[in-house]
């Protein structure tokens, strides 16, 4: 059994694997930078032709359909939600259907963020259909995970994560390993509420700093050398203190999907998360103005856009 804990390095693979990707969008692209660095064979698929095209080049094959990325060694996929994962494994066309056509069953490895208890689900049913699930939801932007530096939260049956190994490693050199299936992502949703709240905080004070006449791009060096300090000064910060918002590396609607996850989570515990929800309602709110696929530091516009209640005995 894999100890809990940064997992080792996975043993080289006795030839190449060939991996399918399911959803193109910025973490797809960002799983096959990695796996193509890696020399391996990929096979992508996505519903907009745009990206299928786009996805082609040497060691790369975009898919007619779905069902092709069946005839793979692992699958990857990358898309929403959870609702998308069934889909993908489940749906008419899908892989499960695809795997008992063809006779070949690959692993197939989730590494979107998704309801843990709905994805432990999913991996039961496959488990009883005797395909392999495992999930490995990666904590990072889509430009730290195609650097090598996003930690996969991974979770499945041992001899599965065996087979994915060489793909575990490409793409997450740093991993813990957590057991069951459906632990993955309650490990990533936790993660991300501390994330998204720092995200927040470090926008606030930005916002903050800028209202008492400070320069937020001085003062974002301020922080990183103080006793605030948090990696996603470094991610976002500069986004957040020039108001510039490329490259896009993780969107709003992506976010607040994640915090909608978390808030219902909790909530299905009887746990009250008083910061996620503000957080959630100020993606609401960026959703509402058509900000959804902007970048998630849009999270600092969100701020600046809050007026406050004057105290009393304070000037308005």
């Amino acid at each position: 059994m894999m100890a809990a804990g940064i997992a080792p390095a996975s043993a080289a693979a006795a030839a190449p694997l060939t991996v399918g990707i399911a959803g193109l969008g910025l973490m797809g692209t960002a799983c096959a930078t990695r796996l193509a660095g890696a020399g391996l064979s990929l096979v992508g698929y996505d519903v907009d032709p745009a990206r299928r095209e786009a996805f082609a080049g040497p060691g790369r094959s975009p898919a007619r359909s779905l069902a092709d990325l069946a005839a793979c060694d692992v699958v990857v996929l990358a898309v929403f939600d959870t609702a998308q994962v069934e889909q993908v494994v489940e749906g008419e066309g899908g892989l499960l259907q695809a795997a008992r056509a063809g006779g070949h069953r690959p692993v197939v490895l989730c590494t979107s963020t998704c309801d843990p208890d709905r994805l432990a689900a999913l991996g039961q049913r496959c488990d009883a259909a005797g395909l392999a699930f495992a999930e490995m939801p990666v904590s990072g932007t889509s430009g730290t995970l195609a650097r090598g530096e996003a930690v996969g939260l991974v979770a499945g049956h041992e001899a599965d994560l065996q087979r994915a190994g060489p793909v575990l490693e490409a793409l997450c050199p740093s991993r813990h390993v957590l057991g069951a299936v459906g632990n993955g992502s309650r490990a990533k949703l936790a993660v991300n509420l501390v994330l998204g709240l720092n995200r927040s905080a470090l926008a606030e004070g930005l916002v903050f700093a800028g209202q008492l006449g400070l320069d937020p791009e001085r003062f974002l060096d301020v922080l990183i050398g103080s006793a605030a300090y948090s990696r996603v000064m470094q991610v976002k910060g500069t986004m957040m203190a020039t108001r510039t918002f490329e490259p896009l590396q993780g969107k709003v609607d992506q976010s607040l999907k994640d915090f909608r996850l978390i808030l219902a989570q909790a909530a299905a515990r009887g746990q009250a998360l008083p910061f996620a929800s503000v957080y959630a309602g100020l993606l609401d709110d960026c959703v509402d103005r058509g900000e959804a696929g902007r970048d998630n530091a849009f999270i600092v516009e969100a701020i600046a856009r809050c007026r406050a209640t004057p105290i009393d005995g304070a000037p308005a």
